[in-house]
């Protein structure tokens, strides 16, 4: 693999400035695994799991990764502010450091700066220095966090991303040079994520001055994804036009908890027309069940960004991430001899 590199990809060790999002789904740690130990950075979601739970993902990757226990772990671990914020008896923030990460990776809060301040504050006494992203959706919230919190960086997330974000958020590729006008060269990393598929993609990305960037969507259509066999055709039917954000989604998931001006991108179904026709709540929720005990697929909550339309094949997650690499290596040095 020839190396590409950034800010990013000198301060990891990695060869490749790709990332794998911090996803909560069966299997993430898996793919964290394969991404990290092909040449990126992979990161393991966490939604509700407690402390004891986190530790144990944590020493099991240190594990497989032949980690000795004091050393950092090459793996980045993201948390929610909101269930953070619920959870006061079970400080999951410090349970995470204490197995010494790479990076964590924060998002979807009221307050995130509150968890920043406390990663420094546990940090402050010890040489290792975790490194802290954080989720923006414009280029307010990315000064805030770059010049009140002092984060490390800044994963700049378009209205394309699959899964949550935010619902106001700008097209990613307009909000990134939005971002990289405010932010000095200096300043926290600019990593892109939103909708981001294909090496071409990351090239252009690249081009504009990011340090890096993050793919969720695109780490599902891979072997290591524990999502059933009958969700994962579902993405593969998947065009580009298939995927929709709406509340309606966490309605019936029964998961209302997520901050103002946030709501979720999946593959557009039953759930959307139901909500559409004017059906309750409480209508719909009597549907969605129906339809999961009958094993329909017309009423599955299938998380997915508008690249999932841009792909239709499930391969290993070393071998995407090693494809994505090479295809954007090849665009960028197509791109320099424009120059010639």
């Amino acid at each position: 693999m020839q190396p590409i590199h950034t800010r990013l990809t000198k301060r990891l060790n990695v060869k490749t400035p790709i990332i794998s999002a911090a996803m909560a789904l069966p299997g993430i740690a898996d793919i964290a695994y394969a991404v990290t130990t092909a040449g990126g950075f992979g990161f393991v979601g966490n939604a509700t799991d407690g402390s004891a739970a986190i530790k144990e993902k944590m020493q099991d990757l240190r594990t497989k990764l032949g980690v000795p226990p004091k050393a950092p772990l090459p793996i980045g671990f993201g948390l929610v502010g909101w269930v953070l914020d619920g959870a006061t008896d079970d400080d999951r923030v410090i349970a995470t450091l204490e197995e010494r990460p790479t990076a964590i990776w924060l998002s979807f809060g009221n307050d995130l700066g509150k968890y920043v301040k406390k990663v420094r504050e546990y940090e402050a006494g010890r040489e290792h220095k975790t490194l802290v992203f954080v989720i923006v959706n414009s280029p307010q919230d990315a000064l805030r966090a770059a010049n009140e919190w002092k984060v490390d960086a800044l994963v700049v997330q378009g209205i394309e991303a699959g899964g949550h974000g935010g619902s106001e958020s700008p097209p990613m590729f307009s909000l990134i040079q939005s971002v990289l006008n405010v932010i000095p060269r200096d300043g926290p990393f600019i990593i892109a994520a939103g909708g981001i598929s294909t090496g071409t993609q990351i090239a252009g990305l690249l081009t504009m001055g990011v340090d890096g960037v993050v793919l969720g969507t695109r780490f599902l259509f891979t072997n290591e994804c524990g999502w059933p066999k009958d969700k994962k055709q579902v993405l593969i039917d998947a065009d580009l036009n298939a995927t929709t954000r709406s509340m309606a989604f966490d309605e019936v998931n029964r998961t209302m908890e997520w901050p103002d001006k946030c709501d979720g991108r999946a593959i557009s179904n039953l759930i959307i027309k139901d909500s559409e026709q004017g059906l309750t709540v409480d209508e719909r929720l009597k549907l969605f069940d129906e339809s999961a005990k009958k094993g329909e697929t017309e009423r599955l909550v299938v998380w997915a960004g508008v690249g999932a339309g841009l792909t239709n094949e499930i391969k290993p997650a070393a071998t995407v991430l090693r494809e994505l690499h090479e295809e954007a290596v090849q665009h960028l040095k197509a791109a320099s001899s424009l120059l010639g």
